[in-house]
Order: C-alpha cells, then sequence, then structure tokens
C-alpha cells in the first residue's frame, strides 16, 4: 500500500486535541466544505446510535461529493483501535466499503509540554488492481489539500 503522512504542532494540550478528534463533531468541523461531506450515521460498538466518543469498534457511515461533482461516494469506516496514555494518543480507522480498495488512517497525537504533534497517516490503495496500485502514489494531489486544510483547521479552533 501507498502512505501519505502529514504532521502539524497544535498550541493546544493533548487532553484538548485528543477530546476534540474523538467526536463525529470533530470529523465534520474539519472536513473541507468543498468535499460536502455528510454524516448518514454512527454507530457505537454497544449497537447506540450517535454515541458521544467514538471508542473501538465504532462504525461511521458517511458520503461525500468533492466539488458537488459526480455522484455522492458513499463510505464506511470503522474504529478498529484506540489507546491513551498521559502522553500521546492514536485512533485507527479502516474503510469497509468506499471509493478505495484499501484505507488505514491512523490518527496520532503526542504531548510536547503544553503543545500537542498531530499527525494523520493513510496507507491506501486505489481500485483497480494492479493499474491502481501503481498510480496511488499520484492520490497525494487530492489528499494534500485536503490534509492541509484539516490540520489548519484543527490549529484555528484549538489554538
Amino acid at each position: 500500500m501507498t502512505t501519505y503522512s502529514r504532521l502539524t504542532r497544535v498550541d493546544a494540550p493533548l487532553s484538548a486535541v485528543w477530546e476534540f478528534h474523538s467526536r463525529i463533531s470533530g470529523l465534520e468541523a474539519l472536513t473541507p466544505d468543498w468535499m460536502n461531506l455528510r454524516v448518514e450515521s454512527v454507530t457505537g460498538p454497544d449497537g447506540d446510535p450517535d454515541p458521544e466518543v467514538l471508542e473501538t469498534g465504532s462504525e461511521i457511515r458517511l458520503s461525500m461529493r468533492p466539488f458537488g461533482i459526480g455522484p455522492r461516494q458513499r463510505w464506511t469506516s470503522v474504529v478498529v483501535d484506540r489507546e491513551e496514555s498521559d502522553d500521546r494518543a492514536v485512533f485507527r480507522d479502516e474503510m469497509r466499503g468506499g471509493p478505495f480498495a484499501e484505507w488505514v488512517h491512523t490518527h496520532r497525537f503526542v504531548a510536547d509540554g503544553e503543545e500537542t504533534i498531530v499527525e494523520d497517516e493513510v496507507e491506501y490503495e486505489l481500485p483497480g488492481g494492479a493499474v491502481g496500485r501503481n498510480v496511488s502514489p499520484l492520490a497525494v494531489v487530492g489528499f494534500e489539500p485536503m490534509f492541509r486544510a484539516r490540520h489548519r483547521k484543527t490549529k484555528e479552533l484549538l489554538e
């Protein structure tokens, strides 16, 4: 799989950054408007709708229509790992249905004094078998503006 990564330093404590990213409202706030995100449903690991925190086992069903072009792209993501300690936190979600052949998104947060280092790492593969694998590195053209906007918005909302 191809890997994309973006790192940002946020002038906010780990606890605040972690709490923000642990809620569906954080995803909604950080997704650029041009993605036309619609959260269809969120289900907690116990089957309850709209959990307060996205715990391991939470399932998110959403759709997007980037730039308002083409049909809405449906996407199902499941939080498969979530760990937290005094100086770091991480959660990982995997696409279980959507536009990519594979998608694993790891969200890392590391305390550095009163600041937090935020890292998004995406391991992905475009559809189309061998052709998709070969052109997957070109997807950075779409990822870079989206993640740049997400990190800029994180700083704007939390600093």
